[in-house]
């Protein structure tokens, strides 16, 4: 029975030629079904509005172990690892995510499986069996996912911002649990992790709660049959959302800085304010629209003076949660070795980008601008695979209302000076949290993080210290960004005569092919280009490999101030080495493709090694081959994988030998080398 079918008017890009149909069921479970003629695979995802927030004291983890269980049986298919067993035999995968307010489970599979794959799904959900032989096995499992991320820098910083806030508030705990919090510390105080867990399922666990994505090539009808049939049997027992009207961050918690201790080597700023939630003012977007500003990287910008001094190597700006109650406004800068000696001028420039931005005003031209970006991004945007797109949308279905489940916050289209103004003005030197990591800091601290054993110390320091860095700050010509030249205006399809199956081989030379294949699947005014510059000379040595390496990077480098521009226009490029020399990507819009192109070509041919960049792109490849041995091991396992099957690849530790004797002047006689022996294949494929 459905208690609730609306063809409701849900905004949805103007290039998607896939159906939609929410409906509610009479266990109030919410769901968007959606019918693909043309996929090749199915999909759904189930959110569920609790997460690891909801934990017990003393249970930390439990959310997040209850995903896992969920995973393994239940009363209707009661052998243990079935379902995954199934969606595997069925060309498909499955997996879960847990957060702070929310549990995310989805899947894929061929077409003919789905069907089964869905019911099985469902029992989850509606009568899942928890037995007592599986817990112990997945507290193992969840403890052996807690160790991995032990030396990952991601989650020990993150941890970290939380541990640094009020141990009263949920954003203070631990999310991912362990052994010690699920199996030595409970059984200790006498406590059968099995029975809370149910506990806590029978509790929080109710379809009011629930967001259903269901994606197939079936009719409409068809799929709300199987989802009334499947899913009405979900117990209901009107559960209220979780809500906290408490702040994480007390008065101790701002005004301070964090000296920190990573596992990798490298400097990295994370400057962060505690900003009224952009879920409340999507449509205004205050956060995207100062993310897209302190973010920005061409002329004039915070990132181009940091860069040109010689103290940065990237830099982000935006949100960071998503919820109703609170959320964290981030800049995260990653610095030099010089940069890392001027952390209070870096501060001091931030805070000097932020006070222009109160002295030029909310500019209108800048929202209208980005509106229309985001406008065009959404309704062009490429086919998501199934799982991605159930998960993105179910996630939206939590927090949006109906009409923007599949937008969700990337369409900003109501400018509002005054809640732009509003966050903007919670970016100040009196609600600033700085964490700053460096291995410098290793026996220079006096605290640890008790979860990932992260060593930190704190300091307090005052609106008029920070003040201080700003007035002693380098004088830099920062200002706002030019209008994009990059934003396209013609969004109209190539006219093609006839259907071409097979690319063509429109030019042929002893330097050059040239393949090209008009669109005729996707119907998007996009292009995508794909050259590679395939050099002899670019890996015949551990060397030659690590100039080439260091020559793309540099390019990039070289482009960034004016190309960032076509970026944010949604023009991408990426240059990067390959076994057989360097290759050059574009994907985007075409109407300023070729300007793009034109732009990459120049710089090649024109290119000229500056020394101040060159040391500062060693600098930063020299890091990335010395953090290799973090990286986690399957990635290890990629990479000597490709090494044993690839031609002219040099082992990274051969090429992290030879690197600091290489100087400026060997890759000025390196790059022409290169380039005088090169075979271009092009192709070219548009919309």
């Amino acid at each position: 029975m459905v208690v609730g079918n609306e063809n409701a008017e849900i905004v949805k890009a103007r290039i998607d030629k896939r159906d939609y149909r929410r409906i509610v069921l009479r266990n109030s479970l919410q769901a968007l079904i959606i019918t693909d003629p043309d996929t090749d695979k199915c999909a759904a995802s189930m959110n569920v509005g609790v997460g690891y927030f909801c934990d017990p004291d003393g249970l930390e983890g439990l959310a997040h172990f209850l995903e896992h269980m969920l995973f393994y049986a239940s009363e209707k298919y009661p052998v243990e690892d079935s379902y995954s067993k199934y969606i595997t035999e069925h060309g498909g995968s499955t997996n879960a995510f847990t957060s702070s307010e929310n549990t995310n489970y989805f899947f894929d599979v061929n077409t003919d499986g789905f069907e089964e794959a869905l019911d099985r799904f469902a029992q989850f959900f509606t009568k899942p069996l928890m037995s007592a032989d599986a817990t112990m096995r997945e507290i193992k499992a969840v403890d052996s996912e807690n160790q991995k991320n032990l030396l990952s820098d991601g989650w020990r910083m993150n941890q970290l911002q939380k541990h640094l806030t009020a141990e009263d508030h949920p954003y203070h705990k631990f999310s991912t649990g362990n052994w010690d919090t699920l199996e030595v510390k409970p059984k200790a105080k006498g406590i059968d992790t099995r029975n809370e867990l149910i506990k806590f399922h029978e509790e929080n666990y109710s379809a009011n709660l629930m967001q259903l994505v269901v994606y197939t090539n079936e009719s409409l009808d068809k799929i709300q049959n199987l989802v009334e049939e499947k899913f009405q049997d979900i117990r209901n027992t009107n559960r209220g959302c979780f809500r906290t009207s408490a702040q994480p961050c007390k008065s101790e918690h701002l005004q301070i800085i964090v000296r920190t201790v990573p596992i990798k080597q490298g400097h990295k700023l994370r400057v962060v304010w505690p900003v009224t939630p952009e879920i409340l003012h999507y449509i205004e977007g205050p956060c995207r629209y100062l993310g897209h500003l302190i973010g920005h990287e061409g002329e004039g910008s915070l990132y181009y003076i940091l860069k040109k001094l010689g103290w940065a190597t990237s830099l982000s700006a935006g949100e960071s949660d998503l919820s109703l109650d609170y959320s964290f406004f981030k800049v995260v800068i990653d610095l030099t070795d010089a940069g890392h000696e001027h952390m209070q001028d870096i501060v001091g420039l931030l805070f000097k980008y932020i006070k222009l931005l109160q002295q030029s005003g909310v500019c209108k031209w800048i929202f209208e601008e980005l509106s229309a970006v985001c406008e065009t991004k959404f309704h062009y945007q490429d086919k998501s695979p199934p799982s991605d797109y159930v998960v993105n949308i179910a996630s939206n279905m939590q927090y949006y209302p109906p009409k923007d489940w599949l937008a969700g916050s990337s369409l900003p289209s109501k400018f509002s000076s005054s809640v732009i103004q509003m966050v903007l003005d919670q970016l100040s030197q009196n609600n600033v949290r700085i964490f700053w990591e460096s291995k410098s800091f290793e026996g220079h601290t006096d605290k640890v993080e008790p979860w990932y054993g992260t060593a930190y110390s704190i300091e307090k320091i005052t609106a008029s210290t920070i003040e201080g860095w700003v007035l002693s700050a380098p004088d830099e010509n920062m200002h706002l960004p030019a209008p994009n030249k990059f934003i396209p205006t013609d969004l109209s399809l190539k006219v093609v005569p006839e259907k071409v199956k097979f690319p063509v081989l429109l030019s042929r030379s002893s330097y050059s092919a040239l393949w090209y294949k008009p669109d005729t699947l996707f119907s998007t005014p996009k292009a995508y280009v794909k050259i590679n510059f395939n050099c002899p000379h670019a890996g015949n040595s551990p060397e030659a490999e690590i100039l080439t390496h260091i020559f793309t990077q540099l390019l990039m480098d070289y482009l960034n101030d004016n190309a960032y521009y076509a970026q944010v226009a949604g023009l991408h490029y990426n240059i990067s080495h390959t076994d057989a020399g360097f290759q050059v990507n574009l994907l985007g819009y075409n109407h300023k493709l070729r300007v793009l192109l034109e732009t990459i070509f120049e710089e090649i041919a024109t290119f000229r090694v500056k020394t101040d960049r060159f040391s500062v792109i060693k600098e930063m490849v020299t890091k990335e081959y010395q953090n290799f041995k973090y990286q986690q091991p399957y990635q290890q396992a990629m990479y000597y994988c490709s090494l044993i099957l690839q031609d002219q690849t040099w082992p990274w530790v051969e090429q992290l030998e030879v690197l600091p004797g290489l100087q400026a002047e060997d890759l000025a006689k390196f790059v022409p080398v290169m380039l005088s022996r090169t075979f271009l294949e092009c192709y070219i494929a548009v919309g």
